[in-house]
């Protein structure tokens, strides 16, 4: 049951931390396994999806530590398990070719600025944006203060204004 239901959730979280469908696939698996085995000691003070989510993001923080985890994928190439771009998964929801082809762009655009920061910095703006959690939430996940995910996502949002005006 538990699977089911937080399985694609956290694959999509390790593969925007992570950006390799393969490393996502087997770190999300093994969140699930840590979790089994350190289910006693689930206190209940936070959400469950909060502690889960913690697993998650420290199993990936640590695989890119180690250095594994840096791969190099253009926000063109086709995803591994769907085979669509990002251009594909987009809505156009312009009537005019033209608008709709500039609004795919500019998500495009975006996207590539977000895979540029700093992984917290990535790890607070999809967890915000994307697992739309609460600032004290997303402090619960990375483990850090609600002041720290603040920062964290001020300097996300300045770097990817910075970058979008300059592109």
């Amino acid at each position: 049951l538990l699977v089911a239901r937080y399985q694609e959730r956290a694959y999509r979280l390790a593969w925007s931390i992570l950006r390799n469908a393969e490393d996502a696939r087997d770190l999300s698996q093994e969140a699930f396994i840590r979790l089994y085995q350190s289910a006693s000691s689930f206190a209940g003070r936070a959400k469950f999806s909060t502690w889960f989510y913690r697993i998650l993001v420290n199993l990936c923080l640590d695989h890119r530590r180690k250095g594994r985890g840096w791969r190099l994928w253009l926000r063109d190439e086709p995803d591994p398990d769907s085979g669509e771009s990002l251009l594909d998964r987009q809505p156009a929801p312009f009537a005019d070719p033209v608008d709709a082809l500039g609004r795919e762009r500019t998500v495009t655009k975006l996207w590539v600025a977000v895979d540029r920061l700093a992984p917290q910095q990535r790890a607070a703006v999809i967890l915000q944006v994307q697992e739309e959690l609460t600032t004290p939430e997303i402090a619960a996940v990375l483990k850090c203060s609600e002041a720290t995910v603040r920062v964290h996502l001020h300097r996300a949002l300045r770097t990817l204004k910075k970058t979008m005006e300059t592109s």
